[in-house]
Protein backbone atom coordinates (compact mmCIF):
# COMPACT_ATOMS: atom_id res chain seq x y z
CA UNK A 1 0.00 0.00 0.00
CA UNK A 2 3.10 2.40 0.53
CA UNK A 3 3.34 4.43 -2.74
CA UNK A 4 7.07 5.64 -3.02
CA UNK A 5 7.44 9.28 -3.33
CA UNK A 6 10.86 10.99 -5.42
CA UNK A 7 10.89 14.15 -4.91
CA UNK A 8 11.94 16.09 -7.63
CA UNK A 9 11.89 19.80 -6.75
CA UNK A 10 11.56 21.93 -3.42
CA UNK A 11 11.04 24.89 -2.42
CA UNK A 12 13.31 26.53 -0.24
CA UNK A 13 12.25 29.62 -0.48
CA UNK A 14 8.62 29.40 0.08
CA UNK A 15 9.37 28.38 3.71
CA UNK A 16 11.63 31.43 3.75
CA UNK A 17 8.88 34.06 2.38
CA UNK A 18 5.81 32.87 4.21
CA UNK A 19 3.77 30.82 7.16
CA UNK A 20 2.61 28.27 5.42
CA UNK A 21 -1.06 27.42 7.46
CA UNK A 22 -2.44 24.59 4.88
CA UNK A 23 -1.15 21.94 2.57
CA UNK A 24 -2.92 20.10 -0.11
CA UNK A 25 -1.89 17.51 -2.96
CA UNK A 26 -2.46 18.19 -6.86
CA UNK A 27 -2.01 16.47 -10.07
CA UNK A 28 -0.15 18.02 -12.94
CA UNK A 29 -1.66 18.20 -16.35
CA UNK A 30 1.29 17.23 -18.59
CA UNK A 31 2.07 17.02 -22.37
CA UNK A 32 4.13 14.49 -23.91
CA UNK A 33 8.15 14.59 -22.73
CA UNK A 34 7.68 16.75 -20.63
CA UNK A 35 7.25 13.55 -17.61
CA UNK A 36 10.42 12.02 -19.00
CA UNK A 37 12.47 15.69 -17.97
CA UNK A 38 10.88 15.48 -15.04
CA UNK A 39 11.87 11.74 -14.06
CA UNK A 40 15.48 13.24 -15.07
CA UNK A 41 14.91 15.72 -12.50
CA UNK A 42 14.97 19.21 -14.44
CA UNK A 43 12.47 21.25 -12.46
CA UNK A 44 12.40 24.41 -10.87
CA UNK A 45 9.44 25.52 -8.59
CA UNK A 46 11.19 28.63 -7.82
CA UNK A 47 9.75 31.71 -8.89
CA UNK A 48 6.64 30.02 -9.81
CA UNK A 49 2.89 30.77 -8.08
CA UNK A 50 -0.12 29.40 -8.20
CA UNK A 51 -3.51 31.12 -9.63
CA UNK A 52 -7.37 29.93 -9.41
CA UNK A 53 -9.16 31.17 -12.21
CA UNK A 54 -12.54 30.34 -13.52
CA UNK A 55 -13.07 27.56 -11.01
CA UNK A 56 -9.32 26.11 -12.49
CA UNK A 57 -6.19 26.00 -10.52
CA UNK A 58 -3.20 26.99 -12.77
CA UNK A 59 0.60 27.13 -11.58
CA UNK A 60 2.77 29.58 -13.48
CA UNK A 61 6.58 30.39 -13.86
CA UNK A 62 7.40 26.47 -13.01
CA UNK A 63 10.29 25.52 -15.34
CA UNK A 64 10.27 21.91 -16.84
CA UNK A 65 13.57 21.96 -19.20
CA UNK A 66 12.89 20.55 -22.70
CA UNK A 67 13.85 16.62 -22.96
CA UNK A 68 16.96 16.60 -25.05
CA UNK A 69 15.80 13.53 -26.93
CA UNK A 70 12.57 14.85 -27.57
CA UNK A 71 12.16 16.65 -31.16
CA UNK A 72 8.93 18.91 -32.36
CA UNK A 73 6.99 17.44 -29.02
CA UNK A 74 9.14 19.86 -26.50
CA UNK A 75 6.64 22.36 -25.48
CA UNK A 76 7.68 25.87 -23.75
CA UNK A 77 9.56 25.18 -20.63
CA UNK A 78 8.17 28.10 -18.66
CA UNK A 79 4.32 27.40 -20.05
CA UNK A 80 0.98 27.81 -17.81
CA UNK A 81 0.11 23.78 -16.19
CA UNK A 82 -3.21 23.42 -14.94
CA UNK A 83 -3.29 21.74 -11.54
CA UNK A 84 -5.99 18.37 -10.67
CA UNK A 85 -8.17 19.24 -7.82
CA UNK A 86 -11.64 18.14 -7.20
CA UNK A 87 -13.99 20.74 -7.38
CA UNK A 88 -14.99 21.03 -3.78
CA UNK A 89 -11.27 21.46 -2.76
CA UNK A 90 -11.13 24.39 -5.56
CA UNK A 91 -13.67 25.93 -3.78
CA UNK A 92 -12.64 25.60 -0.02
CA UNK A 93 -8.87 26.54 -1.25
CA UNK A 94 -10.49 29.85 -3.57
CA UNK A 95 -12.29 31.06 -0.38
CA UNK A 96 -9.49 31.21 1.78
CA UNK A 97 -6.76 32.44 -0.95
CA UNK A 98 -9.30 35.28 -0.94
CA UNK A 99 -8.73 36.86 2.10
CA UNK A 100 -5.97 39.86 2.04
CA UNK A 101 -2.69 38.70 2.87
CA UNK A 102 -3.34 34.73 1.73
CA UNK A 103 -1.42 33.52 -1.32
CA UNK A 104 -1.14 30.10 -2.73
CA UNK A 105 2.91 28.64 -3.32
CA UNK A 106 3.75 25.48 -5.06
CA UNK A 107 6.05 23.64 -1.88
CA UNK A 108 7.38 20.91 -3.80
CA UNK A 109 6.83 18.94 -6.80
CA UNK A 110 7.61 14.76 -6.53
CA UNK A 111 6.46 11.29 -7.97
CA UNK A 112 3.75 9.70 -6.24
CA UNK A 113 3.92 5.69 -7.61
CA UNK A 114 3.44 6.42 -11.53
CA UNK A 115 2.14 10.05 -10.57
CA UNK A 116 3.50 13.74 -10.74
CA UNK A 117 2.16 15.39 -8.09
CA UNK A 118 2.46 19.01 -6.63
CA UNK A 119 2.02 20.07 -2.96
CA UNK A 120 0.75 23.80 -2.83
CA UNK A 121 0.63 25.68 0.31
CA UNK A 122 -1.84 28.06 1.19
CA UNK A 123 0.55 30.88 2.81
CA UNK A 124 0.66 33.87 4.36
CA UNK A 125 3.67 36.81 3.51
CA UNK A 126 6.17 37.07 6.60
CA UNK A 127 7.65 40.53 7.46
CA UNK A 128 11.10 41.42 7.73
CA UNK A 129 11.32 40.76 11.10
CA UNK A 130 9.80 37.16 11.06
CA UNK A 131 12.31 36.54 8.36
CA UNK A 132 15.07 37.35 10.73
CA UNK A 133 13.55 36.08 13.92
CA UNK A 134 13.98 32.73 11.99
CA UNK A 135 17.26 33.14 10.95
CA UNK A 136 17.89 33.95 14.72
CA UNK A 137 16.41 30.77 15.35
CA UNK A 138 18.19 28.86 13.05
CA UNK A 139 21.81 29.92 14.26
CA UNK A 140 20.84 29.76 17.86
CA UNK A 141 20.03 26.03 17.23
CA UNK A 142 23.41 25.44 14.83
CA UNK A 143 25.25 26.90 17.68
CA UNK A 144 23.79 24.55 20.23
CA UNK A 145 24.21 21.52 18.15
CA UNK A 146 27.75 22.38 17.64
CA UNK A 147 28.30 22.54 21.34
CA UNK A 148 26.69 19.28 22.22
CA UNK A 149 29.24 17.75 19.62
CA UNK A 150 32.18 19.35 21.19
CA UNK A 151 30.94 18.22 24.66
CA UNK A 152 30.76 14.34 23.12
CA UNK A 153 33.56 14.39 22.36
Amino acid sequence: MGESVKLIANNKKAYHDYFIEEKYEAGLALHGTEVKSLRMGKCSIKESYVRIENGEVFIYGMHISPYEKGNIFNKDPLRVRKLLLHRHEIGRIAGKAAEKGYTLVPLRVYFKGSLVKVEIGLAKGKKLYDKRQDIAKKDQRREAEKEFKVRMR
